[in-house]
């Protein structure tokens, strides 16, 4: 959706969110060429920093479309600050309840409409130690798989240095270097007009997974691990490499 489209309380964000990230980081940012200026798309980062949707939202943002990022329902159900998110073209969704058909179709006309949405895969922030990419939820694969919308991955590097999710650390310290790399669309071309079963999107997810991985590898210029599993869960520390 496009920036000109925008009203009141969408621009009262931009100037609040923009305001605060031009001085609190430096910023390197490459790709994106990737996101497309027009029709629907689903972007995928990482998520390494209770700061880095600020990143995102900003990063997506200056290239030219308007982030609709999914958001707890109970966060929409507080005073003042579930209308300021409604406004805002946020998305509310239901997890692990028998609404969450109903989000996922309200995502589902999102893209097909014209939006960006943003997902976060992991649907947390990491638990890996060094703050790699996790293995993934099937989020992101499913609307793909129902839309046929380009999944645009995005690696962030910086916001861990904002917030560090491990020692809980906030540091108010401007110009933090901070840098975003939007990648090609992931090729899930292989899985088009498959039914949804779990197999096919557990196998999406991990492709979607990896590229962010890699991409995010080249942004660290380091060797990538494997992808890591929360202890407990089936294939820990990674089943897929």
């Amino acid at each position: 959706m496009a920036r000109r489209r925008i009203g009141f309380w969408q621009r009262f964000a931009v100037v609040l969110v923009k305001s605060v990230m031009t001085i609190w980081t430096r910023r390197s940012w490459r790709g994106m060429e990737h996101l497309p200026r027009s029709g629907g798309i689903i972007i995928v980062p990482n998520h390494i920093s209770h700061a880095d949707p600020l990143v995102a939202a900003h990063f997506v943002y200056d290239s030219g479309r308007w982030p609709q990022f999914l958001g707890k329902a109970s966060l929409f159900r507080i005073p003042l600050v579930g209308g300021i998110l409604r406004r805002c073209w946020q998305i509310p969704v239901e997890r692990g309840t028998s609404s969450a058909v109903q989000s996922l179709d309200l995502l589902v006309d999102t893209v097909d409409g014209g939006g960006a949405v943003v997902i976060y895969p992991e649907g947390t922030t990491t638990r890996e130690p060094e703050l790699w990419p996790m293995k993934g939820k099937t989020g992101a694969a499913r609307l793909a798989l129902a839309t046929g919308a380009p999944v645009i991955p995005v690696a962030m590097w910086g916001p861990e240095r904002m917030f560090d999710p491990r020692t809980t650390r906030l540091n108010p310290r401007p110009r933090i270097p901070v840098t975003v790399v939007a990648g090609p669309p992931v090729d899930l071309e292989r899985w088009a007009g498959v039914p949804p079963t779990k197999a096919v999107l557990e196998e999406m997810t991990d492709v979607i997974m990896l590229r962010l991985r890699d991409l995010l590898a080249e942004v660290r210029q380091t060797d990538p691990p494997a992808l890591w599993e929360q202890p407990g869960r089936a294939g820990h520390p990674g089943a897929a490499t």
